[in-house]
């Protein structure tokens, strides 16, 4: 993570490795795997070169454990005596007179015993990177003191064992180790986690599925609210809502909250004009969102000092005075006397035959690792997960793995039963459902395949397995979601490809997110391991962007927590009806809208207005009509002397009207713009979406 205030050119300096650095493992619950991912992180960098040694770690006399550790050099504990009492602890001051570069340091939680240099490891670990020495360690997110008194309601015992969330702040890299609930109930009947006497009292408690479930939201939530910042309006992950006057707060800010969970954006308010403070922070709250100032020129329209990519305000002065310029962001704007009746629920669901299905007896069950980007060890963490079930005695097979190459990947994919794939290369279901596994490992799930026909996509083919009453693993990054096609557009600059339905993570039973920081990916693209050499330089200085990466991988983490998410969602508004001109580059906004809308689950309608006697636009608006039939929306041509009325005057009750930014801003005897005189024709609620570059399909 990087510290308030620090350099690009010292962040740099910590990613290359060329100064000390603190990683943090933050998991969810014991068992979690956190000494196991210490133990083969740290024999990786020594293989890469690095002096690296054991401070301390717990293997608890597990085989694999014991394996990993033996690997590496121990700093001999130091013994500290307490009256008759004698006990073994991590020696501070061995392992900062040592020439190690790197020490191992779990349980960071721990309390020192008496004489120790300080009362906890996690200050021993601060004193080792201070003494310019890196530190790799671990704690659960229950003994972060902000998350504490949370956890100790879950758990029914209070955590005594506190780490400051400053610590956590000051770490180079925080990374969470998420795990489901299944699997940690399984580590726990096999005695991995406590001995056997305690197994039933420890699921009595902590290990409820409902209260792991509850630690891996706060896990989630910890390290989205650590996310490196980016500077850029456009990239910032905030919607802002501006509440004004005297009425009740609560129907605007549901409807922002709405739109703001809709784009996986966190929502923060502020109050103008007499708005009551109080009152609005009790309705941001219930919102799940926080409170800020009035940002600097602000109550001007001018938007410099608004760090949020997304602004929401009533209708009225304010938006007038922000429409008077080009906006560099998109701007909803709500009508704060229509706000207090509209919520709009979805009766549709893209996969609501497959839903139907589960409730079948035999349907397979669906595990997906969630990544951030391609190298972020979603395949890794899947193959791992396979050993640890053949271990079990699980039959699994291979249906598809791609390692790209990748010698850890094909190492791990070693001593698994894999299916032969068809001469084009694509998975041969026809053989896995004769072997007929209890889990099959499909890979990539967005893949488009190369024969079309009634399974186009391998999403399509993991339905039909999952059907024959196979379970099925697979894997698939954040950025394939047909719903963040716009934010991570917005976000990286580029536009996705291959895309299914963001419903396949309601459908799933299993959402495991595999997380890694910026740092750590560019440093596993610089070595190699995730592109070609080739391809490495372009990568590191465009979609591997440190910023991109850092937005994509809270992205990922709010598409996690949304899939957990047991809320009732809101739509902000019943249908989009986006106004366009007779003009091919409009195109892209069709495409943009069509997005939005299956996002919120809406209708869309397009609309392009042309003049009455301008009969030269006419394969302008085929191209209009062919986009918009592509994004399953309905299309209008209407000849009409003045756009903006006629547009208006196509709305209903429960619709938002939604138009391009001006590109330029108005010249002193210049029309207005489009949004301004639709706003001035009548229409009550507006989305204004800021110009986007074209940009090429990745």
């Amino acid at each position: 993570m990087r510290e308030e205030g620090r350099s690009d050119a010292a962040a740099l300096l910590v990613e290359l490795g060329l100064t000390p650095k603190l990683t943090i493992y933050l998991a969810g619950a014991p068992g979690a795997g956190k000494t196991h991912r210490l133990l083969s992180d740290a024999v990786f960098e020594a293989r890469a070169g690095r002096r690296v040694a054991i401070g301390w770690v717990e293997t608890k006399d597990r085989p694999q454990l014991e394996a990993l550790a033996a690997q590496l050099p121990r700093i001999p504990p130091r013994r500290f005596t307490a009256g008759s009492v004698a006990v073994d602890d991590f020696d501070l001051e061995a392992a900062l007179a040592s020439d190690y570069e790197t020490i191992v340091l779990d349980e960071l939680a721990h309390s020192n015993p008496a004489g120790a240099t300080h009362a906890k490891r996690w200050q021993d670990a601060q004193a080792l990177r201070a003494a310019g020495k890196s530190v790799v360690g671990a704690f659960n997110v229950m003994h972060l003191d902000t998350v504490a008194p949370v956890a100790e309601r879950i758990v029914g015992y209070p955590i005594r064992e506190l780490v400051p969330v400053a610590f956590l702040r000051k770490a180079d890299r925080v990374i969470a180790l998420d795990i489901a609930p299944s699997v940690l109930e399984s580590r726990l009947r096999t005695g991995r986690i406590v001995r056997n006497d305690d197994v039933e009292r420890a699921a009595a408690g902590l290990f409820q599925p409902k209260n792991l479930g509850m630690m891996r939201e706060l896990l989630l939530r910890v390290v989205d609210d650590l996310t490196i910042p980016v500077v850029s309006p456009s990239k910032v992950s905030i919607a802002l809502a501006v509440v004004t006057g005297a009425a009740d707060p609560e129907p605007f800010v549901r409807r922002a909250a709405a739109f703001a969970d809709a784009l996986d954006l966190a929502l923060e308010t502020t109050a103008l004009d007499g708005a009551d403070s109080g009152e609005l922070a009790e309705v941001t709250l219930r919102a799940d969102g926080g409170v800020i100032p009035v940002p600097d020129g602000l109550p001007r329209g001018d938007l410099r000092a608004v760090r949020a990519s997304v602004l929401i305000v009533p209708r009225g002065p304010l938006a007038d005075h922000i429409l008077e310029h080009p906006l560099d962001r998109d701007l909803l704007i709500v009508d704060p006397a229509g706000s207090a009746g509209a919520s709009f629920e979805s009766e549709r669901h893209p996969y609501g035959f497959a839903l139907g299905d589960r409730l079948r007896i035999g349907y397979g069950k669906l595990t997906i690792y969630l990544g951030s980007v391609a190298g972020s060890g979603k395949t890794y963490a899947m193959l791992d997960r396979a050993h640890q079930l053949m271990e079990d005695g699980v039959d699994v097979v291979a249906a598809l793995v791609e390692t790209h190459g990748r010698s850890e990947t094909i190492a791990q994919l070693n001593g698994i039963e894999q299916i032969p794939r068809l001469p084009n290369g694509e998975m041969d279901i026809e053989r896995l459902l004769e072997r007929h596994p209890k889990v099959a490992l499909i890979d990539e799930l967005a893949h488009t395949n190369l024969s079309a026909g009634a399974r186009a996509k391998r999403y399509d083919d993991v339905i039909a397995v999952l059907r024959n009453g196979i379970d099925v693993m697979t894997t698939l990054n954040v950025q394939h979601f047909e719903g963040v096609g716009d934010p991570v557009e917005r976000l990286t600059g580029t536009r996705v490809r291959e895309t299914l339905p963001d419903s396949v993570l309601e459908f799933a039973d299993e959402v495991v997110f595999v997380d890694v920081t910026p740092d750590v990916l560019r440093q596993r693209l610089r070595d190699g391991r995730i592109y070609p050499r080739h391809k490495i330089d372009a990568a590191l200085s465009n979609f591997f962007r440190t910023e991109n990466l850092a937005a994509l991988r809270e992205l990922a983490v709010r598409e996690v927590l949304r899939a957990r998410s047991e809320r009732r969602r809101e739509r902000p508004f019943a249908r989009i009806v986006l106004g366009v001109a007779p003009r091919e580059r409009d195109v892209a906004l069709i495409v943009r809208a069509g997005r939005l809308a299956r996002r919120i689950d809406v209708d869309l309608r397009v609309v392009a207005v042309t003049k009455l006697d301008d009969p030269a636009t006419r394969a302008a608006v085929d191209a209009l009509q062919r986009a918009t039939a592509a994004v399953r929306g309905t299309f209008v041509a209407a000849e009409a002397a003045d756009a903006a009325v006629r547009v208006v005057a196509s709305l209903a009750e429960g619709d938002v009207l939604a138009v391009e930014s001006p590109r330029k801003r108005r010249g002193l005897f210049g029309k207005h713009s489009f949004a301004v005189r639709t706003l001035a024709a009548g229409a009550r609620e507006m989305l204004v979406l800021a110009p986007r570059e074209r940009t090429p399909p990745s």
